[in-house]
């Protein structure tokens, strides 16, 4: 299955404003997983862009407006085929837990292992992870154990959190959307000393109305595994990857800044068709 994503990101100030300046992240990469048939970035007012991969390796398009607006349109377009390998069976055991700490050694794993903007590894953090897992001896049975704790700790509430929402908020207030699960999840990952990254990506569901977010995980001699701790459920090719980073803070869709008003509204539309 393929499928056509349109992502349609629309300002609207009321004052004009000027210098804008603006990187986004809406191109999913072709890596094993996926394939990208092709990709189109549009700009209202016109701008010129330019493009280049940030230190994860993420398709960055970097554009600026210097002349007064009153409105700015993002639109991006892609077709992409997912290829996500088979899940593995619920019992699989793939990693003792006693050899997590080898990760450390791997260079590609260390950003993956510390305190990030939205992350935050403390010892009531690492408390909760331990108890999530009391019983398990295998990486990857922790990591499904932990997903289920998350799945079950928090309430899926929109509109309860923003982009800037801590980790250490989400735990206290227990409610929030997918990128609170995801960055829950990875702060007990790496309390454990499981590397683990966010990831920025779409869920391709009737409802689907915005990017979703998951996490991806480090397993000894097997490599990065992605489960969706929102859904409680390993990855199937209904998602596509655009990007991943420590946590939210490096992969955000859109990021830029203005001279102007503050006084403005935002309206995002996600659609997604699937083809064949």
């Amino acid at each position: 299955m393929k499928y056509d994503i349109l992502h349609r990101t629309r300002y609207v100030y009321s004052a004009p404003v000027r210098d804008s300046f603006n990187d986004v992240r809406l191109e999913p990469p072709s890596i094993p997983e996926q394939t990208v048939e092709s990709f189109l970035l549009r700009i209202l007012p016109a701008a010129r862009l330019n493009h280049y991969t940030d230190f994860y390796s993420n398709w960055v398009h970097h554009f600026e407006i210097p002349e007064p607006h009153t409105y700015l349109l993002i639109e991006s377009q892609s077709r992409v085929t997912p290829r996500w390998p088979a899940p593995f069976a619920p019992d699989a055991r793939l990693c003792p837990l006693s050899k997590i700490e080898e990760a450390q050694h791997i260079e590609r794993c260390f950003d993956f292992l510390q305190n990030s903007r939205f992350v935050e590894i403390e010892p009531d953090v690492w408390r909760l992870a331990v108890d999530a897992t009391v019983d398990c001896d295998d990486v990857w049975q922790a990591v499904l154990a932990l997903m289920q704790f998350v799945h079950g700790f928090l309430k899926y509430e929109p509109h309860s959190t923003h982009v800037h929402t801590h980790m250490r908020d989400v735990i206290t207030q227990k409610r929030g959307v997918c990128q609170d699960y995801a960055h829950l999840m990875i702060g007990l990952c790496r309390s454990l000393k499981i590397p683990a990254r966010y990831i920025s990506g779409y869920l391709a569901t009737e409802s689907a109305s915005a990017t979703h977010a998951w996490v991806e995980v480090f397993v000894p001699n097997v490599g990065w595994r992605a489960v969706d701790p929102t859904h409680n459920r390993q990855l199937d090719n209904t998602y596509v990857k655009i990007g991943h980073g420590r946590d939210y803070g490096d992969v955000p869709p859109i990021a830029g800044n203005y001279r102007g008003t503050l006084q403005r509204t935002m309206e995002v539309e996600v659609k997604i068709t699937p083809i064949g």
